[in-house]
C-alpha cells in the first residue's frame, strides 16, 4: 500500500507542472501562430510594403496622364498632342508621314 502511496503522491506534485508547461506551450503557439501573432504580423508587413510598391506604380502612372490631360485643357492647348490624338482616335495619316506600330 505505500507503493500505491508514493505513486500517487508522485502523480498529484506533478499534475500541476505538466498543466502550466501545457498553458505555456498553447500561448506560445498562439503567440507565433495565431490570429495576431508574430507570422500574421510578419505577413502583414509584406503585404503593406506590396501594397506601397502598388501605390507608387499607380501614382506615377497618373502623374503622366495628368500630364497628359493638361496638355489638352482649351487654356494651355498643345497643337502637338492634340494633333497626336486625333490621327491615333481617329485612325489618320496624311501622305508622307511615317508610321510606326506599336503598343
Amino acid at each position: 500500500m505505500s507503493a500505491l502511496h508514493e505513486i500517487r503522491r508522485h502523480s498529484l506534485a506533478a499534475v500541476i507542472p505538466v498543466i502550466c508547461f501545457a498553458a505555456i506551450g498553447y500561448f506560445a503557439y498562439h503567440a507565433m501562430e495565431g490570429e495576431h501573432g508574430i507570422n500574421a504580423y510578419t505577413r502583414l508587413v509584406l503585404q503593406i510594403q506590396e501594397t506601397k510598391a502598388a501605390l507608387a506604380e499607380v501614382t506615377a502612372e497618373r502623374r503622366i496622364l495628368e500630364r497628359r490631360v493638361g496638355l489638352l485643357q482649351a487654356d494651355q492647348l498643345d497643337a502637338d498632342m492634340l494633333d497626336e490624338q486625333g490621327r491615333r482616335v481617329l485612325g489618320l495619316v496624311q501622305p508622307g508621314d511615317l508610321v510606326i506600330l506599336g503598343r
